[in-house]
C-alpha cells in the first residue's frame, strides 16, 4: 500500500495540469438527457400556461435553432461555435406568443433550468481536490454556448467555494476541443500536453481530441453502449405509452442507474440486468408501498404489512434491506385463498374458469380430492383433456356443494391459524396492507371472504404494482386497492398488454420454493417446484442485481442529490417504461438469456409452459394475421418476445398493436390478385379451385387453401411460376375445424416442415426458391383431417414483379 502511494505521489508530482470536462462529467444533470434543460425551460417560462401541451414541439425548435445557428456561424466564421444568445436569436418566436425582445427571458430561464438540474458529480469532486491538493493546476474545458462567466457562476452554484486556475468556453475562443480549443489551452497556460491530463465523456470530443494535442485522455463514459441503447428504447417506449407527459425530466432517476452501474463490479449479464432494469423498478415500488403503509397509518389505526408470496419475494427482501423487519412474507396464492373462502360453488367455479386445459391428475393436485362423477366426466373428455371453461360450466352437477364447504371450511381454519403467526399481534391489527405485482387483487379479495366467513374486522388494503383498475369497483367501502402503475398511468390497453407478457417478471422476481398448498400450523406445506434448477439459479441472480440497486441507490442518490421517487406519478410513468421496455422490446442479449424460461401455472400444477416461442408466433401471423397473432392467448407466456425473437421490427409492430397506434388498413391483409390451385386426390383425379392472394402491410403475400373432409384432397399443387416465380417462403401451416370460420379462427395452428414438401421445377436454398420453368409449383401433401374442415396457409415475400 505504501509503495502503491509513494507511486501515486511521484506521478502526481510530474503532472502539470489536470482538465475537466463540464457537462456530464463534472456536473450531471437530473433528467434522462441534455435536453430535459429545454424541457424544463418550457415550463419555467410563462409559455407554458399560454401555450400548454408544447413541450416537444418547444424542445424540437429550441434543438433546431442550435443547429441553424451553429450552420450560419460555420458559414460566416468557419466555426460552429455559438453563445446561447445566438442560438435563441433563431427561435420562432411568434409561434409561442413572444417577440424577439423576450430572447434574454429565454436565455435566463434555461439557465435557470441548468442551475435547477444540475448536480456536482461526487466522484470528479474528489479527483478535482486530490489534483488540486497535489499542487497541480487544476480547470475545466467545456464545448458550450453558455461562456466562461456563466459556466463559472453555474459551477460554483452546484459546488459552493469552488475554486479553479483555469477555464474554457469553447463559445468564448470560436472553438471546440475537437478544433483547436485544446491547443489555446496548452499555449496559454504554457503547459506541457505530454505531462497533463483530461477528464471527459465524449469519445470525439475529450478522448480522441485529447490524443491530439498530446494530452493524456482518461474516459468517463455515460453508460456503456449497451445501457445506453436500453435507455434510448426506455425513451421511445415512454413517448409511445405516456402520451403528453414530460419526456426528458426524471427527477435524476436515469442518472441514478449511470452512476449505480458506473459503480459496480463487473458481474453477469444476470446480475447486471437486475442492477439496471429490474432494481431501479422495484426500488420505486418498495418507495410508494411505502408511502401507503403510511397514508393509512394514524388515528389509532394498528397498520401491519404483508408481502404475497411467490411474486412478492424479491419486493419483501428489498423491503426488509432498506426498512428492517416491519413487513411479513406471507405464502398466499390465488388456489388457496379461494378454496378457503369457499362457502359455496362460486369461488371454485371463478378458479377452473380461468384454466386454458385441465385433466383429472391436475384437477386432484388443485383439489386434494377426486369425487366419483369428476372422474368421471373426465373420462369422458377426449384424451382426458377439458377446457377450465367446460370443467366449470359442469361442476355444480358433479360434485355436491357440502364437499366445497368442508373442504373451504378446513382450509380456512388452517390458512388463519399461520396467518396469526406469520403477523405479530394479528388478531390486533386494524388494517392490513397486501403488497404484490398485483392485476385484479383475487388474493386480497378471497382474503376479504375469508375475514368476513370468521368475522374478522380487519380492513384490507393492496398495494400493487400494476393493477387492472376495473376490478377493483366491488371492494367493500372500509377496504381499498393502488396500483403504482395504475390506468391513470398508462391506458388500460397498454396494461392489458404488459399483464399479456407479465410472466416473465413474475419469474425474475419469485421465490425459489414451490407454491404454497396448505398449512400445518404456522408452517408452510408446499408444492414440488417444477422449475429447473438452472432457472431458479438465474432468477438469483437478477434478484441479487436488484437488491444490489436497492442497497447502494439511496446513498449514491443523496450523494448525487437525486430523488427519483420525489413524484409519485412522474417516478410511477418512468418505471412503466423501464419495465415495458424489459418486456415489450427486449434486446438480443436479454432474449438469449431470458428466452429458455418456463412459467409455473401455480395452480396445483406441476405443467410448465414456455415463456418464449417465435415459430408460435411465425405460424399464427402465417395462418390467421399479424393482428390476430397480437391477441394470442397463452402459452407462450411471453408474446412480446416472442415478436421480438422473431424480429426486431416484429416486436416493435407488436408493441404499436398493444398502445393502440397499428391502423388496420395499414397492417391487415388485402386482396391484390386470384390465382388457380391445383387439389389432386390419391386416385390421380383433380381439380382446379380459384384462390384469392392476399398482401399484408409489410408486402409478404397470404393464400388460403380450404379443404373439406368429404374432397378427400391428397395434394394440393401451388403455381409459384403465376404469380411469385422467386420469393422467400416464410411458412405453411395448416388449421382444423368443424366448419370454415372454426377452422380460419383456430389457434390451433399446426407448422408444416419444410422437408415434407416437394419443389417441382423449383430451385429451392433454404427459404429462398426461384421457379425454373412456366410450370414450376409447390406441391403440399394434405395430413390425415382430424376434422371436417382443414384450411392451408401459405406466406410468402415475392421478389418478382408485384401482383396486380
Amino acid at each position: 500500500m505504501k509503495l502503491a502511494t509513494a507511486g501515486a505521489e511521484r506521478r502526481a508530482q510530474i503532472v502539470s495540469a489536470w482538465s475537466f470536462d463540464v457537462f456530464d462529467t463534472f456536473l450531471l444533470r437530473a433528467c434522462t438527457t441534455p435536453d430535459g434543460v429545454f424541457e424544463r425551460t418550457y415550463e419555467l417560462l410563462d409559455i407554458s400556461r399560454s401555450c400548454p401541451n408544447a413541450s416537444t414541439s418547444f424542445v424540437q425548435h429550441r434543438v433546431q435553432a442550435e443547429s441553424r445557428a451553429r450552420r450560419t456561424a460555420k458559414e460566416k466564421r468557419g466555426a460552429s461555435e455559438v453563445h446561447i444568445a445566438e442560438i435563441y436569436s433563431y427561435f420562432p418566436f411568434r409561434l409561442f406568443g413572444l417577440s424577439r425582445g423576450d430572447l434574454s427571458d429565454l436565455v435566463e430561464a434555461e439557465f435557470a433550468a441548468e442551475l435547477e438540474l444540475c448536480r456536482a458529480n461526487p466522484d470528479m469532486i474528489r479527483q478535482y481536490l486530490d489534483m488540486k491538493r497535489a499542487g497541480n493546476r487544476v480547470g475545466f474545458i467545456s464545448d458550450t454556448y453558455w461562456d466562461s462567466g456563466q459556466l463559472g457562476h453555474l459551477l460554483r452554484a452546484c459546488r459552493p467555494g469552488l475554486t479553479w486556475d483555469f477555464l474554457y468556453a469553447s463559445c468564448d475562443h470560436g472553438s471546440s476541443k475537437s478544433e483547436t480549443l485544446f491547443a489555446t489551452y496548452l499555449s496559454e497556460q504554457g503547459i506541457d500536453a505530454a505531462t497533463s491530463f483530461h477528464v471527459g465523456d465524449n469519445d470525439k470530443a475529450d478522448i480522441k481530441g485529447a490524443k491530439r494535442h498530446g494530452i493524456h485522455p482518461r474516459y468517463y463514459p455515460q453508460a456503456t453502449a449497451q445501457l445506453a441503447s436500453k435507455f434510448q428504447r426506455e425513451t421511445a417506449v415512454f413517448e409511445l405509452l405516456c402520451t403528453g407527459a414530460p419526456s426528458r425530466l426524471d427527477h435524476g432517476a436515469r442518472t441514478l442507474r449511470r452512476v449505480v452501474a458506473a459503480h459496480s463490479v463487473e458481474r453477469s449479464p444476470a446480475f447486471h440486468l437486475g442492477l439496471t432494469v429490474l432494481g431501479p423498478v422495484m426500488a420505486a415500488f418498495d418507495a410508494f408501498v411505502a408511502r401507503r403503509r403510511e397514508d393509512l397509518a394514524g388515528n389509532g389505526r394498528q397498520v401491519a404489512l404483508g408481502f404475497l408470496g411467490r411474486d412478492g419475494f424479491l419486493s419483501h427482501r428489498i423491503w426488509q434491506d432498506l426498512h428492517g423487519g416491519t413487513a411479513s412474507y406471507l405464502e398466499i396464492n390465488r388456489r388457496v385463498s379461494l378454496i378457503a373462502s369457499a362457502d359455496t360453488m362460486q369461488p371454485l367455479v371463478d378458479l377452473l374458469g380461468k384454466v386454458f386445459k385441465i385433466d383429472a391428475p391436475t384437477f386432484h393436485d388443485m383439489l386434494k380430492i377426486m369425487p366419483p362423477k369428476v372422474a368421471a366426466f373426465f373420462a369422458g373428455c377426449p384424451g382426458g383433456i377439458a377446457s377450465g371453461e367446460e370443467l366449470a360450466e359442469a361442476l355444480p352437477g358433479l360434485m355436491d356443494p357440502a364437499e366445497i364447504v368442508a373442504l373451504g371450511a378446513g382450509l380456512r381454519a388452517r390458512l388463519l391459524a399461520y396467518l396469526r403467526h406469520a403477523i405479530p399481534g394479528f388478531d390486533d391489527c386494524t388494517d392490513l396492507v397486501l403488497a404484490d405485482l398485483g392485476y385484479s387483487g383475487s388474493v386480497q379479495k378471497a382474503l376479504r371472504r375469508v375475514f368476513d366467513l370468521e368475522g374478522i374486522k380487519i380492513r384490507l388494503h393492496g398495494a400493487y404494482l400494476m393493477t387492472l383498475d376495473d376490478a377493483f369497483d366491488d371492494l367493500t367501502e372500509e377496504d381499498s386497492a393502488a396500483g403504482f402503475i395504475s390506468d391513470l398511468v398508462v391506458t388500460p390497453h397498454v396494461k392489458r398488454m404488459l399483464i399479456r407478457n407479465v410472466a416473465l417478471l413474475e419469474q425474475a422476481c419469485c421465490a425459489a420454493d414451490g407454491s404454497v398448498r396448505d398449512y400445518d400450523g404456522g408452517a408452510v406445506l408446499r408444492e414440488i417446484n417444477p422449475r429447473p434448477a438452472k432457472q431458479v439459479a438465474l432468477a438469483a441472480e437478477i434478484q441479487a442485481g436488484a437488491l444490489a440497486f436497492a442497497a447502494s441507490g439511496g446513498e449514491i442518490a443523496r450523494n448525487h442529490r437525486l430523488d427519483p421517487h420525489a413524484a409519485p406519478d412522474v417516478a410511477a410513468r418512468w418505471c412503466a417504461a423501464t419495465l415495458a421496455r424489459l418486456l415489450l422490446l427486449p434486446d438480443d442479449d436479454e432474449l438469449a438469456l431470458l428466452g429458455t424460461l418456463k412459467h409455473d401455472v401455480n395452480l396445483g400444477t406441476h405443467a410448465l409452459a414456455p415463456l418464449l416461442d417465435k415459430q408460435f408466433v411465425r405460424d399464427q401471423i402465417t395462418a390467421r394475421g399479424l393482428s390476430a397473432a397480437c391477441t394470442a392467448a397463452a402459452p407462450p407466456m411471453w408474446l412480446a418476445g416472442s415478436f421480438a425473437a422473431l424480429s426486431p421490427s416484429y416486436g416493435y409492430l407488436y408493441v404499436l398493436f398493444g398502445a393502440n397506434r397499428l391502423p388496420a388498413d395499414v397492417f391487415e391483409e388485402r386482396p391484390c390478385e386470384r390465382v388457380q390451385v391445383g387439389l389432386f386426390r390419391a386416385d390421380g383425379s383433380a381439380t382446379m379451385e380459384s384462390v384469392t392472394i392476399h398482401r399484408n402491410g409489410l408486402g409478404e403475400l397470404r393464400l388460403r387453401v380450404p379443404l373439406a373432409r368429404t374432397m378427400a384432397i391428397a395434394v394440393i399443387a401451388l403455381p409459384l411460376a403465376k404469380f411469385a416465380p422467386e420469393g422467400l417462403l416464410h411458412g405453411m401451416t395448416v388449421q382444423h375445424g368443424e366448419d370454415v370460420r372454426d377452422a380460419a379462427g383456430s389457434q390451433d395452428v399446426i407448422g408444416i416442415a419444410a422437408d415434407v414438401l416437394v419443389y417441382a421445377g423449383v430451385q429451392r436454398t433454404g427459404g429462398h426458391y426461384r421457379t425454373e420453368t412456366e410450370d414450376g409449383c409447390l406441391l403440399i401433401p394434405v395430413l390425415p383431417m382430424t376434422q371436417e374442415i382443414a384450411i392451408y396457409s401459405i406466406a410468402i415475400t415475392s421478389l418478382a414483379a408485384s401482383p396486380k
